[in-house]
């Protein structure tokens, strides 16, 4: 299948081998456990949270879960990512480590919080 596109974050997860989808969902839990005014969609072919605007997208690679928050948190939470490979936007979770539930929460709320000072800030 060439650049499969999804139409829900299920058929999304269906891709994926039991170990990697159980990883998906609990990054999935965690966001919305976060983030409960966030809907769930999917945004450039992955699952994602948003408010007003994407706040989070995650995916399964090949050999990491990717986590996108954008660059503000990923400049905000540098020490606490300081075991993960990022790069602008982005931080790669191997798939032989756990899931960091608790760092993801707070990235979570950090881009809720941001979204909305923005929203604000506009008004």
């Amino acid at each position: 299948m060439m650049n499969p596109k999804p139409t829900s974050v299920e058929e999304y997860f269906s891709w994926f081998p039991q170990e990697i989808r159980e990883k998906l969902e609990l990054v999935r839990q965690t966001i919305r456990e976060a983030v409960p005014e966030a809907k769930e969609v999917i945004s450039y072919h992955m699952p994602a949270f948003k408010t007003k605007e994407v706040l989070v997208y995650y995916a399964a690679t090949k050999n990491h879960l990717g986590f996108y928050p954008t660059n503000g948190p990923v400049i905000e939470f540098k020490k606490e990512l300081a075991a993960f490979k990022t790069s602008k936007g982005a931080i790669q979770i191997p798939y032989d480590q756990p899931v960091p539930v608790k760092l993801i929460a707070d990235i979570a709320k950090f881009r809720f919080f941001q979204v909305e000072e923005k929203k604000s800030s506009k008004s």
